[in-house]
């Protein structure tokens, strides 16, 4: 699609009366979208998440915030993360976790086709609990990937210190 084309479908969207974009729209079944549609909804959820929490720490260095926020937000991080919470997940989460982590797209150098797919199928279970308006288990689910993540880079934090001796 073009951007004209874009720009005229958002247009008609505002003039038939639409609510605010910022609202969370209303989709009969948002589980029938695209796999990749809800990784990249869920990727500004989780995006928003960790920004906000991470200024609990710290809330003036934003290049320390930047750097943070980068780690939590590359595949191999989010990847183990979604290892450690598969377990608890329900099965309708489950079927959006396989149809993320079976989405087809290309996985960028720095992180193994495996880590890519299992990123995007957390961002798509993220992406499908916002659109449900499943508050709730979304903060639920949110809370544990930062749990798990501050304990990951805690742990490579405790690595590199013992391996500079």
């Amino acid at each position: 699609m073009k951007f004209a084309d874009f720009q005229a479908r958002l247009q008609n969207v505002m003039q038939s009366g639409a609510k605010s974009p910022a609202a969370v729209p209303s989709f009969e079944d948002p589980g029938q979208l695209p796999a990749l549609v809800l990784a990249y909804v869920g990727d500004a959820v989780f995006s928003l998440h960790a920004r906000t929490v991470m200024l609990s720490a710290e809330s003036h260095r934003v290049q320390v915030l930047h750097t943070i926020l980068a780690r939590m937000a590359s595949a191999p991080l989010q990847a183990r993360a979604l290892r450690e919470l598969e377990v608890e997940l329900t099965e309708q989460e489950l079927s959006v976790v396989r149809r993320g982590r079976n989405a087809k797209s290309r996985a960028p150098r720095n992180s193994s086709v495996s880590e890519y797919r299992a990123s995007t199928a957390l961002e798509a279970l993220l992406g499908y609990l916002y659109l449900c308006r499943q508050e709730e288990r979304m903060q639920q689910i949110l809370t544990r990937i930062i749990e798990s993540m501050c304990s990951e880079m805690a742990s490579e934090v405790k690595g590199d210190v013992g391996n500079e001796r």
